[in-house]
């Protein structure tokens, strides 16, 4: 796969689709052909702004741009230096002191400076701008205080001592002298959106967004004054160009790598095989990285103002009784096909979903969880006696109030692993005589379902999963934002979860690393018991990767050090 071509290729693909203006002639795809980095995401960002990122298509657009004060090393696992160059810990873990890089500038030219980290943090906790991450800053109920000690140290200050404190420390740090007018008038929200032009977005970060076309393209130039360098001194990162092509149907993705119109591609399961055997050929390498560090679930949809929102006579809808009830949950998971779903689905290439914290997370991971095994005569038996009968012999079950058990199962269409994992879902649980409405959906809508007008029935959907679990609170915490079975809860909705709530205090609070698992052992075991979710199988992820490439280290964990990818002439 030589890469001449593939920009060429790339070229000619976007003339059919109407638009070829982000590379116009076979003359500059020569030109450049040796510096564009090209991959490809399923759908559009839904935001440019930081803060406000949930979804995995955003995080992807906006990493090249923003960095926060350390980074995760997806070989060690451990944080190392980013915008700090140095930190330490005093009174007992409750004080934190970092020394920031002096040599860091913003894309505009602005100096880095503390007060920049002063106004990240007053954004995540402004009770005006909603996001994820105040969820894993928390400490013992109170927001971290951030303080400058002068214009290259920042003090965080805290009531205890807090474990997790450096793996929460990635954040993305904000440019005050360009948010903080927005923040003061109450706008931030609105600040950044995906019509906002992309020289408009600044970070601190190895590139700048140059271009963007909705459904098409984001283009990458090189931050010239980025402030690492490699060992040697040289400076990073190598490669003038990136492009991320935004390709909504995996099957097009897929051509496009094995086109040579992209330089590296996470195969499905049943590619794995034959990009094996073509390797040679493709001049590709392919590696198995690893377990999915992340989870493919169904999720049930438990927030009760939806379901009052839409009963009759302001009563609830009997969903809500139905997706509340373990029995009925626990029939649904006996009635969860993951043997076949490995065999068919992932071709070999999975195992069993059973804990919500993926095996590849050694220490964080409950492996004492006994899975519930697919029986459809034990969800038959658990539906029968929980008062799920077919009362008129129509072949649909009722409830104990005669309510025909109908609901409606979505994921994102065009998703074809998630379509083919919900095909077998439906036949198993109509087989138990429940009446399922499928209708997938494109991402945006789904996400809108999601986050927005939290009008759905049941999801299949995937989270990514982070090294310390106190980074997914905002899932796990009843007041959390991606809570989505029933979010944001002024108060726990039910016993378990403020129990759930009471561990993530308690862990985040444990320094002792072997006491502190248990916690989040606990947690996963709340979890598998009262079936929220259902998981179902995670991939033994493979990446491929042009030949071509250079110093490219695909781990389970993310790319090590990628602002040291070169591509060879």
């Amino acid at each position: 796969m030589r890469w001449p071509k593939a920009l060429a290729a790339i070229c000619a693909s976007l003339v059919l689709l109407g638009s070829c203006e982000w590379l116009s002639t076979e003359r500059a795809a020569r030109e450049r052909s040796n510096e564009i980095l090209a991959h490809s995401i399923f759908s559009d960002p839904k935001t440019f702004n930081p803060v406000l990122v949930t979804d995995d298509t955003s995080r992807q657009a906006l990493a090249p741009i923003f960095e926060g004060l350390v980074r995760i090393d997806p070989k060690t696992t451990r944080p190392a230096p980013a915008l700090a160059r140095t930190w330490r810990s005093m009174d007992e873990g409750r004080v934190w002191v970092f020394e920031l890089r002096q040599d860091v500038v913003w894309h505009d030219g602005r100096p880095f400076t503390s007060a920049d980290v002063v106004f990240t943090f007053e954004t995540i906790f402004n009770d005006a701008v909603p996001n994820s991450a105040r969820y894993s800053l928390t400490v013992a109920g109170e927001p971290i205080r951030v303080k400058s000690d002068g214009p290259h140290r920042v003090r965080f200050e805290m009531s205890q001592a807090f474990a997790p404190f450096l793996y929460a420390m990635d954040v993305w740090i904000l440019p005050a002298h360009l948010l903080r007018a927005s923040l003061d008038k109450g706008e931030f929200t609105r600040k950044w959106g995906i019509d906002t032009a992309p020289e408009k977005i600044v970070g601190t970060g190895p590139y700048r967004m140059t271009r963007y076309v909705a459904s098409q393209v984001m283009e990458f130039s090189r931050n010239d004054n980025y402030w690492e360098r490699t060992p040697e001194g040289a400076p990073l990162p190598f490669l003038a160009k990136r492009a991320t092509l935004i390709v909504p149907e995996q099957n097009t993705i897929a051509l496009r790598f094995l086109a040579g119109q992209t330089h590296y591609y996470e195969p499905r399961p049943e590619e794995i095989p034959n990009l094996e055997d073509r390797a040679d050929e493709l001049e590709i390498h392919v590696n198995e990285i690893g377990i999915d560090t992340g989870n493919q679930f169904v999720v049930f949809n438990r927030n009760p103002n939806h379901w009052n929102e839409l009963g009759a006579d302001g009563r609830p809808d009997p969903k809500l009784e139905w997706f509340s009830d373990r029995d009925f949950l626990r029939a649904l998971a006996h009635a969860v096909d993951k043997p076949g779903m490995v065999n068919t689905v992932y071709y070999g290439f999975g195992v069993p979903s059973v804990a919500n914290i993926s095996p590849s997370n050694h220490i964080f991971h409950n492996p004492n969880l006994e899975d519930y095994q697919y029986d459809l005569e034990l969800s038959r038996r658990l539906l029968e006696t929980s008062g799920y009968i077919d009362r008129d012999g129509d072949g649909i079950r009722e409830d104990r109030h005669g309510n025909p058990i109908v609901f409606g199962l979505t994921t994102n269409a065009g998703n074809t692993l998630r379509e083919r994992l919900c095909s077998i879902l439906l036949q198993d649980w109509q087989s138990l005589g429940l009446k399922i409405h499928y209708r997938p959906q494109t991402f945006q809508s789904l996400v809108e379902r999601l986050n927005v007008t939290h009008d759905w029935d049941v999801v299949m959907i995937g989270f990514t999963g982070s090294l310390d679990p106190n980074n997914g609170a905002n899932f796990l915490r009843s007041s959390g934002n991606l809570h989505i079975w029933n979010p944001a809860q002024k108060t726990p909705a039910t016993p378990w979860e403020a129990e759930i709530d009471d561990l993530l205090d308690q862990g985040a609070a444990e320094l002792d690393l072997e006491k502190r698992k248990l916690f989040y052992w606990r947690i996963q075991t709340i979890i598998h018991r009262e079936l929220p979710f259902i998981g179902l199988v995670r991939q033994r992820k493979a990446f491929a990767w042009s030949r071509d490439l250079e110093n490219f280290n695909p781990l389970v964990w993310g790319l090590w050090k990628p602002n040291q990818i070169d591509i060879n002439p």
